[in-house]
């Protein structure tokens, strides 16, 4: 399937990394979901994926079919689902992604305040901008430098 870079994409972030068996099994429901996914009735062009073993990604190719606040509702349930199925949190828009040394790691926004601090994350490092809205704007605007992104606004008094 090729997906239009205008389709509409969901990034649930969790706070630990899934194992291997994990992944395997989330990707399992996800994409049994996602294959009867239904918007007013009319099938919704999506899908589901798993990178660096902590963000689950949802895209609808909204060409075929436009998303509903009731498939966005019945996709929350399917998150709450793996979240209370895995014991993770998929929901803490404080918690904070980056990536060093190509390894991704997830910190609560005061312990990433202070790695700022420390000069342990610095202007140069890579975060994940889990607003993204669109499938370009994944490729393109999800892996930023820090002071590419909102979160620098938001630390601004540390860079």
């Amino acid at each position: 399937m090729i997906f239009s870079p205008q389709s509409r994409v969901w990034i649930y972030q969790s706070n630990r990394k899934f194992t291997s068996a994990e992944e395997a099994e989330i990707l399992a429901k996800l994409e049994a979901f996602t294959g009867q996914w239904k918007a007013h009735g009319n099938e919704l062009m999506a899908k589901a994926e798993i990178r660096y073993g902590y963000f689950i990604i949802l895209t609808v190719d909204e060409s075929q079919a436009n998303v509903t606040g009731c498939s966005i509702d019945s996709s929350v349930r399917i998150i709450k689902d793996v979240e209370q199925t895995y014991n993770v949190d998929l929901f803490n828009r404080f918690n904070i992604a980056y990536k060093i040394a190509d390894e991704v790691h997830v910190q609560g926004k005061e312990d990433f305040e202070t790695l700022v601090n420390i000069k342990n994350i610095t202007p140069e490092t890579i975060v994940f901008n889990n607003m993204v809205q669109t499938l370009n704007e994944l490729e393109t605007k999800w892996e930023v430098p820090l002071k590419n992104s909102w979160h620098s606004t938001v630390f601004a008094h540390l860079l």
